[in-house]
């Protein structure tokens, strides 16, 4: 983002409201989106200056550095550089002693790829507990109602009177009736072990043979947004009842909101993935990140905003959210324990291992209104 101005490329004013700063990305999003003809790099520019704007605070710190940089003294000679010993010229803070590159420069590398991560199953404890094969479960079950009950009493009374008379009445009694309870039980207690029923075969029919829904390349952050699917698709899917979303939008909202999400049972994760600096990172009660220690100004998060959205619109459902750290330079990320925040930042591995672990309580259930309510905010 580097000699790119925010104000200037959503087009607003200094002093621009809130209102009108978000009025100016939507518009401004319809055109640039990938889907819509425009780059990923333009498009992550644009949402880098939502994101700092529309935040207070970081946009008091942007305004702040601004007005810093017009006030620097200008360099003592022109095209970027400044005398060297013996007044020989050399770049300014580009080179050092040797012509290596200075190590003070401690922002992104644009070029930079973080390399993709392989989590070993073996250190995966839910991993082994899961049979790829189950059979699926539906949500909400299948009522079979009264009608089954009915038919069996009806089916045993025909059969009392030539019972009464061969044997005695609690005999006769003790005989029918527990066949009667054993049916009704089977009928309304473990309905998934029967045929499949309609709703379930017309489910399968339009979506069985999908797991993931959504382009993965049209989401913002890559490619760390790519990494993070690549990971789901080899890992997660290990779940049967796992389904897994790119790109997805608030209610009301038209654009990609929502980088990732996974849905299994009555559980949805929220995922956003970033390209942060290499540091350690943890999260305290506020939501407030760190890195190495002190606040992080460099990176922010929309996931807090997604999950009250989207508990909203899934009361029935638990909501959480991820948020997945890469390099993006040399160098390595590392995080924390996991707290109780809405966003707990996390590496890759600690991604699939803790995600999986919490989706594994259900692992082969699909909440087909969850699905559908989730399907229905796809971009």
């Amino acid at each position: 983002m580097d000699g790119v101005d925010h104000y200037e490329l959503l087009g607003v004013s200094r002093g621009a409201s809130e209102a009108e700063i978000k009025a100016a990305y939507r518009s401004l999003a319809r055109v640039m989106h990938p889907d819509a003809g425009g780059t990923s790099g333009t498009f992550r520019m644009l949402q880098e200056a939502y994101e700092t704007l529309s935040d207070p605070r970081r946009r008091a710190d942007y305004d702040a550095n601004i007005v810093a940089g017009a006030t620097a003294p200008m360099p003592r000679s022109s095209a970027g550089t400044r005398p060297g010993p013996a007044g020989r010229p050399h770049s300014q803070g580009r080179r050092q002693q040797g012509g290596g590159t200075d190590r003070r420069h401690f922002g992104g590398d644009p070029e930079f790829v973080p390399p993709a991560p392989r989590p070993d199953p073996d250190d995966l404890p839910w991993w082994h507990t899961i049979d790829p094969g189950e059979r699926i479960r539906f949500l909400p079950a299948t009522e079979y109602g009264h009608t089954p009950v009915l038919v069996a009493v009806a089916g045993w009374l025909l059969f009392l009177p030539g019972m009464l008379a061969l044997a005695p009445t609690v005999l006769v009694l003790t005989m029918w009736l527990v066949p009667v309870m054993a049916v009704t039980g089977f009928l309304r207690s473990v309905p998934h072990r029967l045929p499949t029923g309609r709703a379930e075969r017309a489910f399968l029919a339009e979506f069985g043979g999908h797991r993931v829904f959504g382009d993965p390349g049209a989401v913002r952050g890559e490619p760390a947004g790519r990494l993070t699917a690549e990971l789901m698709a080899e890992y997660l899917t290990r779940l049967p009842g796992v389904r897994i979303f790119h790109g997805l939008s608030w209610p009301g909202s038209v654009l990609a909101d929502v980088d990732h999400a996974v849905l299994c049972g009555r559980r949805l994760v929220l995922v956003e993935s970033k390209m942060w600096l290499p540091g350690h990172y943890t999260a305290d009660g506020s939501g407030t990140f760190r890195r190495n220690g002190r606040r992080f100004r460099g990176g922010a998060t929309r996931l807090p905003e997604s999950i009250t959205a989207y508990r909203d619109l899934l009361p029935d459902s638990e909501v959480c959210g991820a948020l997945v750290l890469y390099p993006s330079r040399a160098g390595e990320v590392t995080t924390g324990d996991i707290a109780d925040v809405p966003a707990p930042p996390m590496t890759p591995e600690q991604f699939v291992r803790e995600l999986g672990r919490w989706l594994s309580q259900e692992p082969a259930t699909i909440d087909r209104e969850a699905f559908r309510t989730v399907l229905d905010r796809l971009v």
